[in-house]
């Protein structure tokens, strides 16, 4: 039996569900991968075929609304999956589930599952105002077409499927289903000690790893950073990430002048971001929504606490004192003042990062999200199955 997974970026198929696929072909199914711009990423290419994979190229844009382009997606999606004939397909982020999904409905693809990984910028505002632009309502109209003909849906948090809900993008016959995120591999993301000084204490080093988007909070970051530094000189701020094509990426003159100012530690954009995390003792997501943040699940594997915002899919990360604070989105002084209670208390640095340890192990595992979603794709182990 062949299962096939649908992106709009390679390498986040290895990073974000290479766990997922290794298990299911361990189970015994054939696994195909869609994915554009597979020249752009041989590393990421050569991996996955040396893993056993099919990997297939398809022409997709990962934003903008060109018709013409898209309707060559939706084609030559259609076309490969005729050819292909997977008899479970899953996909996620937004041009995948729109074209993938109606693709696979007219291939009659029999199983076909979308996850919602995050609503991005065409959900902006919506839940907050009620208004939505005539842009918003025909995106949603595609998300509504694409999920009527999906099998079931995954969602990372429940704000977002009552959303879905209230908007009447996802019908009520279809089943949709709650995951833990993404998960995250404990035995790959370990503890590591927290960066001391000379004399042995931690030293309060915050980090916030994101594409360099407006709505991920990076100026918040920024602004609660100056007020900070300006107190406590000795506090460290990171930053991992990458502009992005996204429309609410920052300039690239505004990246220059906070790296020029000195306020950030710049990293780029990494592919392993175990050592960014290590040299930290506090992660910072100050994000206006999310999925599940995997950065935010990874920093808590490696036992540091979090400040993230009272937002979906970031709230269910942390538990108000125990391993971290929530904040409201957009407060600059709320997000200083709970990174300060850090500095202030530097022992709340281990007490709750232990907490977070635990929370991964108990609800993040990645292995543990994985037999979630393939128990409700019904996928079966085809190696002892009669």
């Amino acid at each position: 039996m062949k299962f096939l997974i649908c992106a709009n970026y390679l390498p986040h198929v290895l990073n974000f569900r290479g766990k997922l696929l290794e298990t299911i072909a361990k189970l015994g199914y054939e696994v195909h991968v869609l994915a554009p711009d597979l020249e752009s990423h041989t590393k990421d290419h050569n991996t996955l075929l040396n893993l056993g994979y099919a990997v297939h190229a398809v022409p997709m844009q990962r934003t903008g609304t060109n018709p013409i382009a898209d309707m060559k997606t939706l084609i030559v999606t259609y076309r490969l999956l005729c050819d292909i004939q997977p008899d479970y397909m899953l996909s996620y982020t937004i041009k995948p589930i729109i074209y993938g999904t109606l693709a696979a409905w007219l291939a009659k693809v029999p199983k076909r599952f979308v996850l919602l990984s995050g609503l991005g910028y065409t959900f902006q505002e919506v839940e907050e105002s009620g208004k939505r632009s005539g842009f918003q309502k025909l995106v949603h109209g595609l998300y509504q077409q694409a999920l009527s003909r999906s099998t079931k849906v995954f969602f990372q948090n429940p704000d977002d499927l009552n959303l879905f809900k209230k908007l009447q993008i996802l019908k009520p016959s279809i089943p949709a289903v709650i995951v833990n995120g993404s998960g995250v591999d404990v035995a790959d993301f370990n503890v590591l000690p927290f960066p001391t000084n000379e004399s042995g204490n931690i030293i309060p080093s915050f980090l916030l790893i994101a594409r360099l988007l407006k709505d991920k909070g990076i100026v918040e970051y920024i602004e609660a950073a100056k007020i900070i530094k300006e107190q406590y000189p000795s506090a460290q701020f990171h930053l991992v990430g990458w502009i992005d094509e996204n429309p609410a990426a920052i300039e690239q003159t505004q990246l220059d002048e906070w790296i020029a100012s000195g306020i950030i530690n710049y990293w780029g954009k990494l592919d392993d971001v175990r050592p960014a995390i290590a040299a930290s003792s506090v992660y910072v997501l100050p994000s206006y929504r999310e999925g599940t943040s995997r950065s935010v699940l990874e920093a808590m594997a490696m036992g540091r606490p979090i400040i993230t915002t009272d937002a979906p899919g970031c709230r269910e990360t942390v538990t108000e004192g125990l391993n971290g604070y929530l904040v409201p989105i957009k407060t600059v002084n709320e997000l200083s003042s709970a990174m300060e209670k850090f500095v202030v208390n530097p022992e709340l640095i281990t007490t709750m990062g232990k907490e977070s340890r635990k929370l991964t192990e108990d609800i993040y595992d990645v292995h543990k999200v994985n037999a979630s979603m393939m128990e409700e794709m019904g996928l079966v182990d085809l190696n002892h199955s009669s």
